[in-house]
């Protein structure tokens, strides 16, 4: 089987021969030990192709960078009818730290409205089609829908301080803006449905102490339930980024209409072992984050943290073993190369019966090594 169709299997309940290895594609410097990995069946997921484009026709957005204090920032500017927001992000690698957040006063609920309001919503599923074409089968892409609404305005526009005092002083201005996302996103369930995509993730990224419980039931599955209902209609597949603390609201997750619960990262890290979430939440694919302690231990304790969750995935076949989070410089290239040993070794899975074993496999990419 090539990278992809072992992914693709695993995601539809089918057998692959052996527990797919994946990569983000922002964590997999092309390199010769790259193209070893992918040789030797690491699937890079690419998330850097869209299959819904959104614009705000009535917003004037302007970006520019600067230095201030030895630090490289960025700083955007949205102008509204309804009035102005800007944002100052520090870029960091892959990701990127905010400096100031687009909410940070009781003036910014009327033009982050407009904001929400204005969008419009364009498939854009020839770009993402050929993109999987061009990139071959070492690659699988994944859509996404966004953040759940509530976390978007928590997380992503106020911060947790700010939200926690415009929650107790102003919580109708809230769920105006949560109603408007809830619409939005309504729309966005079924053109990510109807794509070329076979599965997307959706939110992720909760800790339990700050959405909380009752915020999780209330204001999060839902959405998952109602995004998960129109994607199974088209034969889709839906997840979440779910790379924290997870035994709070595991039976939440359990009941929940997600097919896949990606980047969980097991014990010690964070508070289940990967045998615990097996049990917990039955009938899901756990797409995992790889233990992320375990990069910091010599080459035979990452091999043997290989095993460790082979086994307690056993059989496996709900399993897809990933790296979502960045490794220490000086170790991805050796710690990678481990973990695909063991899995190549150790990771195949019961050919089931009446059915064909799969050819040998070829390398995808020439190599002298």
């Amino acid at each position: 089987m090539t990278p992809r169709q072992r992914v693709e299997a695993v995601l539809r309940g089918e057998r692959a021969d052996r527990v797919p290895f994946t990569v983000y594609e922002c964590m997999l410097p092309q390199c010769e030990v790259e193209r070893r990995l992918r040789n030797k069946g690491v699937c890079i997921v690419n998330r850097r192709h869209p299959v819904v484009k959104k614009s705000t026709p009535h917003v004037t957005t302007e970006t520019h960078t600067y230095s201030e204090g030895g630090k490289q920032l960025r700083r955007t500017d949205y102008h509204t009818p309804a009035g102005d927001l800007y944002t100052i992000d520090q870029p960091a690698g892959f990701t990127s730290w905010h400096a100031k957040r687009l909410f940070t006063r009781p003036e910014d609920y009327k033009p982050l409205l407009f904001m929400i309001r204005d969008a419009e919503l364009t498939p854009c599923y020839e770009a993402f089609a050929a993109a999987e074409r061009a990139l071959g089968e070492d690659v699988i892409l994944r859509a996404g829908v966004g953040a759940t609404p509530l976390h978007q305005i928590m997380i992503g526009w106020m911060g947790v301080e700010t939200f926690a005092v415009e929650w107790m002083d102003r919580r109708d201005e809230i769920m105006t803006l949560y109603d408007a996302l809830v619409q939005q996103q309504r729309r966005i369930y079924p053109l990510v449905a109807k794509s070329p995509a076979l599965h997307a993730n959706y939110g992720g990224n909760e800790t339990g102490n700050v959405m909380g419980r009752e915020r999780f039931e209330q204001f999060v599955v839902p959405h998952y339930n109602e995004a998960a209902e129109i994607f199974h209609q088209h034969g889709k597949f839906l997840g979440s980024h779910l790379d924290g603390n997870n035994r709070v609201w595991a039976d939440l997750v359990a009941g929940s209409g997600l097919d896949y619960i990606e980047a969980f990262t097991p014990a010690p890290d964070c508070d289940m072992t990967l045998a615990e979430a097996m049990a917990a939440w039955p009938g899901k694919v756990l797409w995992i984050n790889f233990t992320s302690s375990a990069h910091l231990r010599p080459v035979p304790g990452v091999e043997a943290e290989t095993r460790k969750l082979l086994q307690e995935a056993a059989p496996a076949d709900r399993l897809i073993v990933g790296i979502t989070e960045d490794i220490p410089q000086e170790r991805w290239q050796q710690n990678l190369l481990a973990i695909s040993r063991v899995i190549r070794a150790e990771g195949r899975l019961p050919v089931a019966a009446g059915t064909v074993p799969a050819p040998a496999e070829q390398a995808l990419c020439p190599t002298a090594v």
